[in-house]
């Protein structure tokens, strides 16, 4: 009887989390208004890096979540099956007034900063670094939601000189965020 009891208030509870996780009309639950321009975001992505010839592959596969009701986002990533990996949290800072995260990363450094957002399917995230062994204190990244699938163009204040922008593509996936 105990097992019985057990099965059913475990399966009790994956209803409700999982109507949690949707709303009335089975779509995904909705994120604060501060956040809507992640919504489509939401779920897991792939891109391609564009490397030299003769290189390996490098893949980055990334996962946004709804996070703490609705009041942020979480999103994680892995480049190559764990080989470079971090994590961030976006949420609305109201003593700021503004969109802010903090990205960690495997590598042992973080960044944090702001995002603007620059239409309903686009936004540009600025970030401070902290502890890069590369040199890099600053990220400039523009992300733009166009037809299914998302566009991330990112630059790098390295050594005290931007970068020229870098650009990638994701595509939905079903592949996993990995950390060794």
């Amino acid at each position: 009887m105990a097992r019985v009891l057990t099965l059913w208030l475990s399966a009790l509870t994956l209803l409700a989390l999982s109507a949690e996780a949707r709303s009335d009309d089975n779509k995904p639950a909705q994120l604060a208004k501060e956040l809507a321009v992640f919504q489509s975001f939401l779920g897991t992505w792939q891109a391609d890096f564009d490397v030299p010839a003769g290189k390996p592959p490098m893949r980055d596969v990334s996962r946004w979540e709804r996070a703490l009701n609705g009041t942020a986002v979480r999103t994680l990533h892995s480049i190559n099956a764990g080989m470079y990996g971090g994590e961030s949290l976006i949420f609305w800072d109201k003593s700021k007034n503004a969109l802010v995260f903090y990205y960690f990363t495997t590598a042992g450094f973080y960044t944090q900063g702001t995002i603007e957002v620059l239409s309903p399917s686009e936004f540009v995230a600025f970030e401070d670094v902290t502890g890069n062994q590369d040199g890099i204190t600053q990220v400039k990244s523009i992300s733009r939601f166009k037809d299914g699938r998302f566009t991330v163009s990112t630059q790098y204040l390295k050594q005290g000189k931007w970068t020229e922008p870098e650009s990638r593509t994701y595509v939905r996936s079903n592949e996993a965020v990995q950390f060794k």
